[in-house]
């Protein structure tokens, strides 16, 4: 899903671990609000074109396992509803996380104590029956599903096709914007040639092929190819549903800047960028990120990098 990032002034820093630092975001960011305000529609849900994801907060880093203790211990039940009330001040409106038990649980504390983001409901790859997975993430409150791209990859490279069939059929029953993730581009160009997602989510980088299973292992030796980046920008041009670009920054391994730079060169208006923020790192780490967003992504061209 989303990044995982350490940034210092929109820039990456060395991925290191330590005690984290108390919880202390801004309280009234002072950046203006432009671009990441702008709503665009995925199926029947508008969304903001900047969206954030729950990786940090169930502790999915892509840096390695004393990274991913790291994100667990800072991100207790209270800090993971002040990032989000942090992000709704941001102008962000929209949650992409994991439908698991611990997520459905703090979303329902959340917006019990009046929170407003709505929540795009990730497929928990742990569950063999995503069918039920993805009723139990429409009763609980999730406005859109997507399979998660580590199943998406998996099905696809055993030939077993049916089952996004099956997914996209079970979401619109139950009135969710329906979307599927994967981290290379022939599944998603499948799916853009026999099905009719509102959404594809497409991640930046393969850093760990979920071909013999489709769950992720944490390691220290995941890779992050450029390459594999161009070729995601190449298939996200040729889709004819929206698109959310997600790993941008390579786990935080690319600064912002950079990142947020080819990004503008990829999106199309209607697509959707996903980040995941470690407020560990930095309490004002969302404001500075959407900061960067609105000045360098202003509208997307959608041209993907040349050959």
């Amino acid at each position: 899903m989303a990044d995982c990032c350490r940034q210092t002034n929109g820039f990456s820093a060395e991925i290191t671990t330590r005690e984290p630092p108390a919880l202390t975001p801004s309280a009234a960011p002072s950046y203006s609000r432009g671009m990441a305000l702008a709503q665009v529609s995925l199926g029947p849900v508008t969304v903001s074109r900047l969206a954030i994801g729950g990786n940090p907060f169930s502790g999915f880093s892509h840096q390695g396992p004393a990274r991913d203790r790291e994100m667990r211990r800072f991100y207790t039940a209270a800090r993971i509803k002040e990032a989000l009330r942090v992000a709704e001040r941001a102008g962000i409106d929209t949650l992409f996380a994991r439908a698991d038990n611990h997520v459905m649980r703090l979303l329902e504390e959340y917006w019990d104590e009046g929170g407003t983001i709505q929540w795009f409901a990730q497929s928990a790859s742990e569950q063999d029956d995503y069918l039920r997975n993805i009723d139990t993430a429409a009763a609980r409150g999730a406005k859109g599903m997507y399979l998660h791209g580590g199943v998406v990859d998996h099905y696809f490279a055993r030939g077993e096709t049916e089952h996004f069939v099956r997914a996209l059929e079970r979401m619109r029953a139950r009135g969710l914007a329906a979307g599927f993730a994967a981290h290379n581009p022939p599944p998603h160009e499948w799916i853009r040639d026999h099905l009719d997602p509102d959404f594809q989510l497409c991640c930046y980088y393969d850093p760990s092929p979920r071909e013999a299973s489709p769950h992720h292992v944490s390691s220290d030796q995941e890779l992050f190819d450029p390459a594999h980046r161009d070729g995601m920008a190449r298939c996200i041009s040729a889709l004819r549903a929206p698109a959310v670009h997600y790993k941008v920054l390579a786990a935080g391994r690319t600064p912002v800047e950079e990142a947020f730079a080819y990004v503008a060169r990829a999106i199309r208006p209607s697509d959707v960028v996903l980040v995941g923020f470690h407020l560990g790192d930095d309490g004002d780490l969302i404001a500075k990120t959407v900061e960067a967003f609105e000045r360098i992504v202003p509208g997307g061209r959608g041209s993907a990098p040349p050959r």
